[in-house]
């Protein structure tokens, strides 16, 4: 191993440190405990070595939301392809959906609430596309005459809604069920 293999790797694995981390903070503490100076001092690197990694904070929160979306389209892939229906392939993926904006709250949070300069669309990074490619699988089939993109932004419109409202307990929890169930029913009506 050369002397540049071995500075890149331990430059690509630091990288790596300082979303994992920032990702632990926001996890246990929220965003708002997500410095640049906490995070030096969690991974004991000086400020500077973050900022030659990271614009800023908010370059961090989009790095931790590109890799959350890569996270949940596979987990939504693996759902998809499992299923024996389109409709239980909507379903599961619905379900996976949500599950994961409980399971992890401030990384849903960092990928669709927190002000971060990621765009969905033509020129948006990879796992973006995943993400949203993922959700268009499931919807397309019930889109009937309408637009599959469009279609499956309202569909995933109403996941976020139900993410985001069960997170600040605005709904009964007992009733997820029920409400996943109404959703899906109506998406896959003719």
């Amino acid at each position: 191993m050369t002397a540049q293999t071995r500075r890149e790797r331990q430059r690509a694995e630091r990288h790596q440190l300082i979303i994992a981390t920032a990702r632990e903070i926001a996890e246990t503490q929220g965003w708002d405990a997500v410095t640049i100076r906490r995070l030096a001092d969690a991974i004991e690197y000086s400020q500077p070595v973050l900022y030659s990694h990271f614009a800023n904070r908010d370059a961090i929160v989009a790095a931790v939301a590109i890799e959350g979306c890569a996270e949940l389209a596979a987990r939504s892939r693996q759902l998809r392809e499992v299923a024996d229906t389109p409709e239980a392939a909507l379903t599961a993926v619905a379900r996976g959906y949500l599950d994961f904006a409980r399971s992890s709250p401030a990384l849903y949070d960092a990928m669709f609430v927190q002000k971060v300069d990621l765009i969905f669309g033509p020129d948006a990074p990879q796992a973006l596309k995943d993400a949203f490619g993922e959700l268009a699988a499931v919807f397309a089939p019930f889109a009937g005459g309408d637009d599959v993109e469009t279609f499956t932004e309202v569909g995933w419109s109403s996941l976020h809604g139900l993410a985001t409202l069960e997170q600040e307990g605005r709904l009964r929890p007992d009733f997820r069920d029920q409400r996943l169930a109404l959703l899906v029913d109506h998406w896959t009506q003719p």
